[in-house]
């Protein structure tokens, strides 16, 4: 089988593909028994991901369980900020902290070194392409500027950002300066994964849905314009994913202000308006991923819901956020199977 025939590749490039390809979003993680012995034994969380016989063991562990159509690259999103020498560490029972960024810090962020930290993850997907099945679609991804930045600006994650909103009011010259930085260094990174092995590749901003209209346009879609078009003027080949949480109406303009492939939908997005999206280009999701812990008739009827609204045009089916721990994985096994219409 070729890269060609992939069929999220295909999706990507704006065909219908019955059934529509399928894989969810932290389909590697907690919810396994597997991952979670893979993960007592990585000591900590970036361990796990900077280790490549960890991390390719992770990718893999929901491949061969549910056989998705794609695998996404174990990692997460703060190894930009790690790289940036901002003292990441992840605490259990509290999340990812590192040292907040200053006003005054941000001129002085050292960039050079950022790739060459970052060497095992380019490893981990150089691995997984070569044993990953021939159908099966290799994504990397990393954060998008804004959600980076909230992090480094609060030191944690946030309800609802407001150390980030407010500093970039604060210090609007230094703010986009970061976002710049951002940007530029995850478009490398992304590079970087492409040349590896990566088929396609996804930005993340879990935090956009907290920007007012005007700062969603400078903070969410430009630093992602910018990185879109940093990647494909070296990379023409390249296809993109942009999920932008929470951004709401806000998407209509979203997918052509970055010049994204196919743009994520979270589960707030009401099916009618997700096919209006769908005329203009590929979407992703954007099942309820609470439904996958409810499981039975919610889960089937959420499922069902998503394709009778969404497979008349080219979908990527996915939740509309990462899968919980809570997540029974049989009720993933039922997903996949009804997804592909091997079950009623």
């Amino acid at each position: 089988m070729t890269e060609n025939s992939r069929k999220i590749l295909k999706v990507l490039r704006g065909e219908t593909v019955s059934p529509p390809p399928v894989w969810l979003m932290r389909q590697a993680g907690r919810y396994l028994p597997e991952y979670r012995k893979v993960r007592a034994a990585a000591g900590s969380f970036l361990d796990l991901c900077y280790t490549p016989d960890f991390a390719v063991e992770v990718t893999l562990q929901p491949i061969r369980r549910y056989g998705f159509d794609a695998a996404i690259l174990f990692s997460d999103i703060l190894v930009i900020p790690d790289a940036l020498k901002r003292n990441v560490r992840f605490e259990e029972g509290h999340g990812p902290r590192m040292d907040p960024i200053a006003a005054e810090d941000i001129a002085g962020l050292d960039t050079l070194d950022v790739l060459d930290h970052l060497k095992p993850v380019f490893e981990t997907v150089q691995r997984l392409r070569i044993e990953l099945p021939a159908e099966t679609a290799l994504l990397g991804f990393c954060g998008a500027p804004w959600t980076v930045a909230t992090y480094m600006i609060a030191g944690h994650g946030t309800p609802d950002q407001a150390p980030a909103r407010l500093f970039a009011y604060k210090h609007p010259k230094e703010f986009e300066r970061l976002l710049a930085t951002l940007a530029e260094i995850s478009a490398d990174y992304l590079v970087a994964q492409i040349d590896a092995g990566a088929d396609a590749v996804q930005i993340f901003d879990s935090w956009a849905g907290v920007l007012g209209e005007t700062e969603f346009q400078r903070y969410a879609v430009e630093p992602v314009r910018r990185m879109i078009e940093s990647v494909r003027a070296r990379r023409p080949q390249a296809r993109i994913i942009a999920f932008a949480k929470g951004a709401g109406v806000l998407l209509k303009s979203y997918r052509q202000g970055t010049g994204a492939d196919a743009i994520g939908l979270d589960w707030s997005v009401p099916l009618s308006f997700a096919a209006e999206l769908q005329k203009d280009g590929p979407i992703q999701g954007n099942l309820d991923p609470m439904r996958v812990v409810a499981g039975s008739k919610a889960l089937e009827d959420g499922i069902d819901a998503v394709l009778q609204a969404l497979t008349n045009g080219p979908l990527i089916f996915n939740l509309g956020h990462g899968i919980t721990p809570q997540a029974d994985p049989e009720n993933v096994s039922r997903l996949v199977a009804r997804v592909r219409g091997q079950a009623t």
